[in-house]
């Protein structure tokens, strides 16, 4: 076992385990993505710590357990497509691709989107396609989705995100401002349920639909 290897057993029992993350294919996954992968080598000695790290562009990589949380809230099933917003570094994306049988991811900076497909792809990620594009529109070619998990924060859901849910599918979403929530959405045949969840602070989603 190397120390990254250490550090992620580490990660998953105290910082998840510890703090109620309970779905088995969730720590699975998380205990085996090399998070120290995604980040800047210079980075690589804090990949396992419980904050988010700088990615560049203004952009960070989650926390791992924020990624935890939001992963086990989406009920991701081996036979699911999943549709992310935000790809970032690609970490979540690999998350996502442990779990469910296809993940279509979308980036606004195609720098970031560039540099995810390369990490995931050497990575062996066969199940996961990234896009440079406008997430707040969503990916509609290969909708529905049976879940969708968004990781900047607009400030309201967006009705393309909605539309490109299956029924009975999940989205788990930050939303607003300043004071964030995550809010996850079950989509029905008598529309939206809504439940809000924990106070978070994500970057705000970038779009050219609202400008």
């Amino acid at each position: 076992m190397d120390k990254f290897d250490w550090k992620r057993k580490q990660m998953v029992k105290y910082q998840l385990r510890n703090r109620g993350i309970k779905d088995k294919r969730v720590l699975a996954a998380m205990s085996k993505v090399p998070r120290h992968e995604f980040v800047d080598s210079s980075l690589r000695d804090l990949a396992y710590s419980d904050s988010p790290l700088p990615i560049g562009h203004n952009q960070t990589i989650s926390q791992p357990y924020i990624v935890a949380y939001m992963t086990e809230a989406g009920e991701i099933s081996p036979s699911d497509k999943v549709l992310e917003i935000g790809t970032g570094c690609g970490y979540q994306a690999a998350v996502l691709g442990e779990m469910a049988k296809e993940v279509y991811s979308m980036e606004i900076i195609p720098q970031l989107a560039i540099k995810a497909r390369r990490t995931l792809t050497r990575l062996s990620y066969q199940n996961i396609q990234v896009k440079t594009g406008d997430g707040y529109q969503g990916w509609a070619e290969n909708a529905p989705y049976d879940a969708i998990i968004v990781t900047a924060a607009p400030e309201s859901i967006p009705k393309p995100l909605i539309e490109q849910l299956a029924i009975n599918g999940k989205m788990v979403i930050p939303v607003g401002k300043r004071d964030q929530e995550i809010f996850v959405l079950t989509k029905t045949h008598n529309g939206m349920l809504s439940e809000k969840t924990i106070p978070v602070r994500f970057v705000p989603m970038r779009t050219k639909s609202l400008q």
